[in-house]
């Protein structure tokens, strides 16, 4: 089935290194994703919990491409995401861009898909709500 995309992009007024080391701090996640917890649990795996347990899924990732201070890209695993993320950072206007983009794989196949026009404004702005939060953060001393 055709993957659908969403992406964003926010302007933080902080240079992109300390951007980069906030985004790839999984366990801050949970103060800029929309109720989400993260963690790193390999060298080259993190796992994201999205919701109030006991609702809500496990986002299993592994990361396929590391370039501080510009680039993360992660191969979602798990049983409900599955697709590509990435974000991206660079330098702009005395500060940095952050591009966040998802191409995922939507799950209940065909009723994901059905349900996908309505699901998508929602998820559209989960994550500019996500990415307005992180860009107000600032980085651990």
């Amino acid at each position: 089935m055709r993957p659908v995309y969403v992406a964003a992009a926010v302007h933080v007024p902080a240079p992109p290194e300390q951007v980069f080391a906030t985004i790839t701090d999984w366990e801050r996640h949970r103060e800029w994703m929309f109720m989400t917890d993260a963690r790193q649990v390999g060298e080259h795996a993190v796992e994201a919990y999205t919701g109030v347990r006991p609702f809500g899924f496990l986002d299993t990732m592994t990361i396929t491409h590391w370039e501080p201070p510009s680039l993360v890209r992660v191969t979602h695993t798990g049983r409900v995401v599955r697709g590509e993320g990435v974000i991206r950072v660079r330098a702009q206007d005395g500060g940095s861009r952050v591009v966040w983009a998802e191409r995922l794989q939507l799950p209940l196949g065909p009723l994901g898909r059905a349900l996908w026009p309505l699901i998508r404004p929602v998820f559209a702005a989960l994550v500019r709500h996500s990415l307005r939060k992180l860009a107000t953060l600032r980085p651990r001393t």
